[in-house]
């Protein structure tokens, strides 16, 4: 059988025809190899270049390989956080013309890490919850689009940094299943294949000494489900309000908001005597910041990383002269988000040195300049300005925490 790459990007089968497909895998000479840290595969996994991308290739066999392609395809359609499908490569021979293992490519996620990666100096308990909270939303966000993962776990997730929290990506779909809704059988399954994953990963951690002493790793395993079933009950409960009380649903929307998920849909039914009415959101998606921000200014986000930025931007907007005169000449919104794109967030970021962003992408770097103004300021008790704070982070802070931020070489 002749050697095939489907792909997503007609550009892609040209680069991808340069890697070494007649090698297995494991065997692959350093040359093609990039060094970033992995996380623990029942399959061969090495992350590659191509052109001008960073590819991770996973071995696995045929059939399973397409099905996962089309999965990742599909949630990417969808708009759930998970990595790029960039193609399938079968037909696969070795120079003696043995058969090899055709392989899935994706695209690597920049900025993010394996948790055995960050578990490599030993988190702290908070930063173990910000984790949990991710990989709830994750599975909540899956859950509402119907896709049953069949796996989830630490291992199966990547995470980023997001303004303070992190952000998790979906990375192996090979198990999961997209339904057009899943039952409460299919979703405590779920959550309950989590708790038990995510308790034997965390003692595993613990018998090699990466565990924080304090973290207990069955009650973190059981906290995924309380975490998943809090969000899950304040995404999907029925609300029953006093009639006339129209300000409770804005509330509840509100709070849904400050979630990060929108309200596509909703269904208000009002009760036959007329003194209640029902409320129900009937679909609801997750990025609220995220497209806002990208609405208004063009840049593509984390959920936390736009609701600090979206802050920040509205906190210039109010000391412009043309955001709101009462001639009836006030700028629109859009114009003065581009505005502070341009004067003030692209400036910011490029007064960072590259070589010292480590892997921030320009958002976190921000949201993290802007931490570092604010506990200046508190020191100072005055606001110290961003163009001192971007100097002091640049000359204190970076050079200390370059080692941590940048990928380590895999052991």
């Amino acid at each position: 059988m002749a050697l095939q790459i489907n792909a997503t990007n007609p550009e892609h089968p040209a680069l991808l025809l340069e890697l070494p497909w007649d090698v297995p895998l494991e065997e692959w000479p350093q040359e093609y190899l990039v060094p970033l840290p992995r996380g623990i595969s029942r399959h061969v996994v090495r992350y590659a270049r191509a052109g001008d991308e960073v590819i991770a290739v996973k071995e696995l066999a045929e059939r399973p390989a397409l099905r996962e392609y089309g999965l990742l395809r599909d949630l990417d359609r969808l708009g759930i956080p998970a990595v790029d499908a960039l193609g399938v490569v079968t037909g696969r021979t070795d120079g003696a013309g043995g058969p090899l293992e055709p392989v899935l490519i994706t695209r690597h996620l920049g900025g993010s890490m394996p948790y055995r990666s960050m578990f490599e100096t030993t988190l702290r308990p908070a930063t173990m919850h910000r984790l949990m909270d991710a990989l709830a939303v994750l599975l909540v966000r899956l859950h509402l689009v119907g896709f049953a993962w069949g796996d989830c776990s630490l291992s199966n997730t990547l995470f980023r940094r997001d303004a303070g929290a992190y952000a998790a990506y979906l990375v192996d779909a090979e198990t999961g299943e997209l339904h057009p809704r899943l039952s409460v059988g299919q979703r405590e399954y779920d959550l309950d294949l989590a708790r038990v994953n995510i308790s034997g990963e965390l003692l595993d951690l613990e018998a090699s000494g990466a565990l924080h002493p304090s973290v207990d790793p069955v009650e973190f395993g059981t906290e995924i489900c309380a975490r998943y079933g809090r969000l899950w009950e304040e995404l999907t409960r029925t609300s029953v309000y006093p009639a006339g009380k129209y300000h409770y649903i804005e509330r509840r929307i509100r709070r849904l908001n400050d979630l990060g998920f929108d309200v596509a849909e909703m269904q208000i039914q009002s009760s036959s005597n007329g003194d209640t009415v029902t409320f129900v959101p009937k679909v609801v998606d997750a990025g609220h910041h995220q497209r806002q921000l990208l609405r208004l200014t063009g840049l593509d986000t984390e959920e936390n990383q736009a609701r600090r930025l979206l802050s920040d931007l509205e906190s210039w907007m109010a000391t412009q002269e043309d955001h709101a005169p009462g001639d009836g000449t006030a700028a629109r919104p859009e114009v003065l988000a581009h505005r502070w794109v341009r004067e003030v967030f692209r400036p910011t970021v490029r007064a960072v040195p590259p070589e010292l962003r480590g892997g921030m992408d320009a958002a976190e770097l921000y949201h993290q300049l802007l931490e570092h103004r604010w506990y200046l300021s508190e020191r100072a008790q005055h606001d110290i300005g961003l163009d001192t704070a971007v100097e002091d982070y640049v000359t204190t802070v970076l050079p200390k925490a370059r080692a941590t931020l940048e990928p380590t070489t895999p052991r």
